[in-house]
């Protein structure tokens, strides 16, 4: 019988029906959230349904692989994402920023991929070299070798002018390392670097620096860059406790931008209230809950740093967007995990949610990727 606990399965089982439902009632949110041009709901309904399914596969996909396969061909995935990430910087501006790559219709966010390759990076190579990565002396195995992957991608990713998700990547990567026995000498590096990048901000890119405060005092700046700030709070605030009901929200008609996106919490606000919002941050909690006891179950040093780097990854991503829906943050383009509408979000929280079943079901039966093909194996030979 296996050392882990009973309940990994359970754990397993409890994060795949909180994504389904998160998922499912994202769904449903962004038809009503659309419904104002019934042409525009159906296409984003079928588009986010397509994804979801794509995401399924994918999620799947990293199950069956098992995590510690994806993790050993980490530095593929993160020179992958390096090319992909420089390719997205000569791509077509969109909204002032380099984060897509475009072929035709077809959109591709790298930088969703880079968090996972980051984690999987991290979190094999804080494994393979456990007696190095803390050392200041070493080039190779030491802590400038994974400074280097994670500062690459960091900095590539603010290269495309997408400074929520760099710092996003960079959080990831360092609480990661930190839960992996980072010494605590290297949290001066973010105490230094953090106030200087502030001060950087205020004096030398004025515009930017404008665009993080305005979040203080959305009111003032309401005809401009706290435009979309401003009627979220609005919409937030016209819901109540009730709501106007499903599809009866009066802002996404042409006052809300992004109002399927990034701003999607504000129209589920408006329709079902402070209690729909509040349902939404219990959902997220519950996933939180039941990947943190998957992580806390791993049975090798691997499993628990990526399931720590992916759940830090999405439970962030929660965090940030409800923050900057309800104007405690700057807004930021970070979509609600499973929910706002958007391929590369969708199909990269359900790979992280594929990956976090794996760590559950390796403490449940150890090596089970090889005993699936041994089963898969024999089964065909008795069919013939």
């Amino acid at each position: 019988m296996p050392s882990a606990p009973p309940n990994t399965i359970g754990m397993a089982a409890g994060l795949i029906l909180m994504t389904m439902i998160l998922a499912a009632f994202g769904l449903t949110m962004l038809y009503s959230a659309s419904s104002s041009n019934v042409a525009a709901a159906a296409a984003y309904f079928r588009n986010q349904l397509l994804w979801m399914i794509v995401g399924g596969a994918a999620g799947l996909a990293a199950f069956l692989g098992g995590f510690s396969f994806f993790c050993r061909k980490s530095i593929l995935w993160l020179g992958a994402c390096v090319l992909l990430l420089i390719w997205a910087r000569f791509s077509r501006e969109i909204n002032g920023a380099h984060r897509w790559i475009i072929v035709g219709s077809f959109r591709l966010q790298p930088s969703e991929l880079a968090k996972i390759a980051v984690a999987l990076f991290v979190a094999n190579y804080c494994s393979e070299y456990l007696r190095t990565f803390n050392d200041i002396t070493r080039w190779k195995y030491g802590i400038w070798g994974i400074g280097a992957g994670v500062g690459a991608i960091t900095l590539l990713i603010l290269w495309g002018d997408d400074m929520g998700t760099s710092v996003l990547v960079a959080a990831m990567a360092f609480f990661t390392m930190f839960a992996g026995n980072l010494k605590w000498r290297y949290f001066l590096i973010p105490m230094i670097v953090l106030p200087l990048a502030v001060i950087y901000i205020k004096y030398f890119d004025a515009m930017r620096w404008g665009r993080m405060t305005i979040f203080m005092d959305p009111e003032a700046n309401q005809r401009a860059g706290g435009y979309q700030l401003w009627n979220s709070l609005m919409a937030l605030g016209s819901g109540s406790w009730h709501g106007l009901g499903l599809t009866n929200s009066r802002l996404k008609a042409s006052y809300l931008p992004e109002a399927h996106t990034d701003f999607i919490i504000a129209i589920i606000g408006e329709e079902l209230g402070y209690l729909g919002v509040m349902m939404v941050i219990i959902c997220y909690a519950l996933w939180g809950f039941f990947a943190f006891r998957i992580v806390m179950s791993a049975r090798n040093r691997m499993g628990m740093l990526l399931g720590c780097a992916l759940t830090i990854g999405v439970l962030f991503q929660a965090i940030i967007n409800l923050g900057v829906v309800s104007g405690m943050f700057p807004t930021k383009g970070m979509p609600a995990p499973f929910i706002s509408y958007g391929g590369s979000n969708m199909v990269c929280s359900l790979i992280a949610t594929g990956f976090l079943v794996s760590v559950a079901m390796d403490a449940w039966e150890p090596d089970y990727p090889e005993k699936l093909w041994q089963q898969f194996k024999r089964f065909f030979s008795l069919k013939r």
